[in-house]
Order: C-alpha cells, then structure tokens, then sequence
C-alpha cells in the first residue's frame, strides 16, 4: 500500500477504515486491529484533514496513545487540544468528542476500547469545516 510510506507511528498503517466506520469520516483513515484480548485496541491512521465526526462512547470510555503526526482532540463545550507522539487521552463514557489529524500531517494513535458490559458508540454530526480550518 503506497500510503505506508506516510505512515507517521509505529505500526503498520493497515487497510482502509470499512464503510460501517468511514462513512463517520471526512477524508481517509486506516484501521489496523493489534488485539482484542481484554478490549479491543487497534492502530488508527489519518491522511492530513482527516478527522471523524463526533461521536460518544457509552458505558466503556476510549483511551488514545499517540504514536506519530500531529492531531486534534476536543471535548464538547471545551478548547481543540493540539496532540503529538507521546500524548495520552483519557476519553471519559458519554463525553461527546472527535479526533483526527492537522491539515497538514498525517496522524497515528492507538485506540484502546475500555470494555464495559452494555458498551456503544454513538456517531453524530460532522466536525464542522470553517471551525476545524481555524485550528
């Protein structure tokens, strides 16, 4: 896949994301599952501007590891938090909330689904354009 060769962490970029989840970006993304062993974790790629909508994981929370690039993260109601290699986000149950890449870099995170017994996400509307080209 020629998008390895952009690949900013240290996993394997892996396929693009399956419709029952890119329909929820704008731009592309990879997914790449590492394990299901306790709760899902899996290595999430974006191509620069790719981001996902919000959404809000119910029961379980999210836990992202940023491996390389440089992205976004915001909570509903609070400031966009810039992220990079090394940042942890701890996502809480039922905080709406969106992550993706800067405009101009590609972005890898870990994504470690904390398994609750009942656990769901809700996707929700797009990240609005003129208020992600400000940041």
């Amino acid at each position: 896949m020629s998008e390895t060769r952009n690949n900013p962490g240290a996993f394997p970029v892996g396929e693009p994301l399956p419709e029952k989840f890119s329909q929820f970006f704008i731009g592309q993304a990879y997914l790449n599952p590492l394990t299901d062993k306790g709760g899902p974790i899996a290595n999430v790629t974006f191509s620069p501007g790719c981001r996902n909508n919000w959404h809000i994981h119910h029961k379980g929370g999210q836990i992202l590891l940023v491996t390389g690039g440089r992205g976004w993260y915001q909570a509903w109601g609070e400031p966009a938090r810039e992220l990079h290699p090394g940042d942890v986000v701890d996502i809480p149950p039922e905080v709406k909330h969106w992550h993706g890449a800067a405009k101009d870099s590609w972005f890898a995170h870990l994504a470690v689904e904390l398994p609750a017994e009942g656990a769901s996400n809700e996707w929700l509307e797009p990240v609005d354009d003129e208020a992600y080209g400000k940041l």
